[in-house]
Parts: C-alpha cells; structure tokens; sequence
C-alpha cells in the first residue's frame, strides 16, 4: 500500500515510489483523517516548551533560547492538554500493538508520561540520551544540562494477545552480546546532517536509527507528526521502513524534502559513541 492510502489527502511531497511522503499543515487536523490502527511505530520530538527569553550557547556564542511561537509555554495546564490531545491522535492512529516514541527533557516529558498513562499506553522504557559534548550551562547555577529522555511506551496491555516489536536479538549483537542498557551516548547532530538546512531541535539520525531497527520490521510504517526537517524519515527509509511526515512549518518541509530526496547518496548516519 502507498503511503498516500492513508487518508491524509494529497502530500506536499511523495517519493517515487510510494513509500514516504510529507505533509505540510497542522499535526492535529491532518491526524484526524489518518485512517485509524494504520501506523505501526510513530517517533517523534513535540514541543519542549523552552522558549522562555532565556540564553544559550551555540557554538560558543551566547544566543537566545527562543526557536518560535510553537515552542513557547502556555502554562502547565494548558501544555499538558496539548500533550493529551496529539497523543491521543497517536494512539487512535497505531496499531493495537504499536509502539511510540517520544522525546523530552525536564520541561515537557513528565507531562507526556502522564499523559501516556492518562490514556492507556503501557511504557516499556525510559531511555536516557547522553550527549558527550554538551553545551556549558552559561548561569553557573546548576549542573550541565547532557541529557534528553525518550519515552517508549506500546499500546498492547500487558498480558495481551498483542505483542509489540522489541528485536532484542539484533539489539543485544549491537552491544556486544550483553542486554543493551537504557543509557545510549550519542553525538548531537553533527554539520553533515545539516548541509540541506538545520532545525534548532534538530535530532542525530542515529538515536533515531536505533530505535527504529529496534521496534520496527521492514516494510512497517513510521509516522512522526512533528517531523520537522525529517529525520525521522531518513532513518526509516534508510532501513527499508516507510515513512508519513507531518510539518506545520514550509521551511523546515522544504529541507525534509531535500534530505530524502537526497537518501540514494546515501546521507552518513552519525555512530554511537557507546553504550553506558
């Protein structure tokens, strides 16, 4: 089945041959026509809410912390329906036993557990992002900020017939024939991802990468409704996933476009620093 089948209307973009496209438009409304138990893994990196006037360092320059309005906090209360609302598309979307991703630091991934739970997810794994070469904290008034959570949750109950994806046998060969642990290092997305265009939140393909070949099969579908400059896409295709992107912001689609367009060059996929 294309992935135009999936009742999200004409694409801004679609592949050839069938197996990715893009959307431009609102997460939100575009998901309310996605035809429901569809999707099979959705990854994705929703609004942090960081926007708040403050400062940080890029690059060693002292820039300001504010990426745009959607990025902006509107209270605990009103932040946390948002959350409750497209994670509520998610779940209407995925398969029974569908699993989801979902990355956060201290500002927003609280709200997201809770919401997972609020509406029948099952987590399975916190797994804790380690940057190596994080930027410095430029307040001097509180530890430096290295980490990111990814929250990987399923919506099978436990003791169901349903059973989710975990290819714990190619996992396990990865990291050298031991149970691979919930902490992964990994570089942040390096000037190579970034050559078509860069996204202020942007991702490494690799954190991506493994967490698609972990909780995927070939030929399965992946859905990420806050895509940006498609990642997300470049790692499922790069696997032999499909792909549904959905990007609010034309920019950031016009470089998503570029970036998988480009992926029979075969775009370099960044390695893990290691495993904790």
């Amino acid at each position: 089945m294309s992935v135009a089948d999936y009742g999200l209307g004409p694409a801004t973009w679609q592949s050839g041959d069938g197996r990715s496209a893009l959307y431009q438009g609102d997460a939100l409304e575009l998901m309310a026509k996605i035809r429901p138990e569809s999707v099979d893994c959705i990854w994705t990196d929703p609004p942090y809410f960081l926007s708040n006037d403050g400062a940080t360092n890029v690059g060693g320059r002292r820039v300001s912390v504010n990426k745009g309005s959607w990025d902006v906090s509107k209270g605990i209360a009103e932040d946390h329906a948002f959350n409750l609302r497209w994670l509520e598309a998610c779940w209407r979307a995925l398969r029974p036993a569908g699993t989801i991703w979902v990355t956060g630091t201290l500002h927003v991934y609280l709200s997201v557990g809770m919401a997972m739970r609020q509406l029948g997810f099952r987590i399975l794994n916190d797994i804790i992002w380690e940057k190596p070469n994080p930027p410095p904290n430029l307040g001097a008034r509180c530890f430096t900020h290295s980490t990111e959570v990814l929250l990987w949750a399923t919506k099978a109950p436990r003791g169901s017939r349903q059973r989710y994806t975990f290819n714990y046998t190619e996992m396990k060969a990865e990291n050298g024939g031991k149970q691979m642990k919930s902490v992964w290092r990994f570089p942040a997305a390096g000037p190579a991802e970034k050559r078509m265009g860069r996204h202020p939140t942007q991702k490494p393909v690799a954190l991506i990468d493994r967490c698609i070949r972990a909780s995927t099969n070939p030929g399965d579908v992946v859905l990420d409704p806050f895509a940006g400059t498609a990642a997300t896409g470049v790692a499922a295709l790069m696997n032999g996933r499909r792909f549904l992107g959905i990007e609010r912001d034309p920019s950031y689609v016009d470089t998503g476009i570029r970036r998988l367009s480009a992926l029979p060059l075969k775009l370099p996929v960044a390695s893990p620093t290691g495993n904790v």
